[in-house]
C-alpha cells in the first residue's frame, strides 16, 4: 500500500534522526579526530541515510504491487504472480535490498523480477539485469 506524504516523511525523518544521533555519539566518543576521520564518518552516515531514503521511495512505488501481471518479454502472455522476493541492487547511491513482486511465465519458463524498470537507474540495463536476476532466482530456488 502506498504511504501518504506524511507517513513517508515521518519514516524518513526517523531515519535521519537515527543517523544524526549516531554522528553525535561518534563525536562524543572521538577525541580530536582528524579531518579524514571526520570525513569518513560523515561519508559513511550519508551513504547509509541515502540508501535508506532510496529504499523507502522505491518500495513505496505503486508499481511494486501491479495488477494484472506484466506481459512476458518473450511470448507476450501475461505472467503469473509468484510472490514477493528480495533483490540486492547496486545503484549510484549505494547498495540496497528491495522486496518486489516476482512473476513467472509457464510457457517460456522465465521469470521477471522486479516487473519492468520502475527504477530508472540505467534504464534498459537495469531491466536486463533484473530479468537475468529473476532467471537466477528461478533456477536457484527451483521456481
Amino acid at each position: 500500500m502506498k504511504r501518504t506524504h506524511d507517513q513517508l516523511r515521518a519514516e524518513l525523518m526517523a531515519a535521519a534522526e537515527e543517523v544524526i544521533d549516531e554522528l553525535l555519539e561518534w563525536h562524543e566518543r572521538s577525541e580530536a579526530p582528524t579531518l579524514t576521520e571526520i570525513e569518513d564518518a560523515i561519508l559513511d552516515l550519508r551513504r547509509r541515510l541515502g540508501e535508506r531514503m532510496q529504499q523507502a521511495v522505491i518500495e513505496d512505488q505503486e508499481a511494486i504491487h501491479p495488477v494484472p501481471g506484466p506481459a512476458c518479454p518473450t511470448c507476450g502472455r501475461e505472467m503469473r504472480y509468484k510472490g514477493m522476493k528480495k533483490l540486492a541492487v547496486s545503484g549510484r547511491t549505494g547498495d540496497i535490498e528491495l522486496e518486489r513482486a516476482y512473476f513467472y511465465c509457464d510457457r517460456c519458463r522465465s521469470g521477471l523480477f522486479p516487473p519492468g524498470s520502475t527504477t530508472e537507474a540505467g534504464g534498459e540495463a537495469l531491466e536486463r539485469r533484473t530479468v537475468e536476476a529473476g532467471r537466477v532466482v528461478e533456477r536457484d530456488c527451483g521456481l
